[in-house]
């Protein structure tokens, strides 16, 4: 004979059962904290305690819930910030060095003045 499940069965993903009552609840209350690490006690049946600490990784980056919908997993989000970084032009050489290029050109940098320059000093 075939057992029965005691598992309530959902039909909708969003419904929960009729005895939880969030009145009051906080959202995020504790997401901060998580951020920033947590420790797990882990009570052993011998009597025994062993604590585990918990960090996010290195790098690790939280998609808020609204982004998460387009981006469920890290090879998407990998794929979509690639395609951005390929529209993000090349470094540019600076306006100080491109100052620098000019002066050298009217030598300026090697201690002469153009009739320009000796005018103005």
């Amino acid at each position: 004979m075939k057992k029965v499940s005691t598992k309530a069965t959902q039909t909708d993903g969003d419904s929960i059962r009729a005895e939880y009552d969030f009145t009051g609840g906080i959202r995020g209350k504790h997401f901060r904290a998580i951020q920033s690490g947590y420790t797990i006690t882990i009570h052993q049946p011998d009597g025994t305690t062993v604590l585990k600490e918990v960090k996010p990784r290195e790098g690790a980056v939280v998609l808020a819930p609204d982004v998460l919908e387009y981006f469920p997993d890290s090879e998407s989000v990998n794929t979509a910030l690639r395609s951005l970084i390929k529209l993000i032009p090349r470094k540019r050489h600076s306006v100080r060095k491109r100052a620098q290029g000019t002066e050298m050109k009217n030598g300026v940098a090697s201690g002469k003045q153009s009739k320009s320059t000796a005018e103005k000093a």
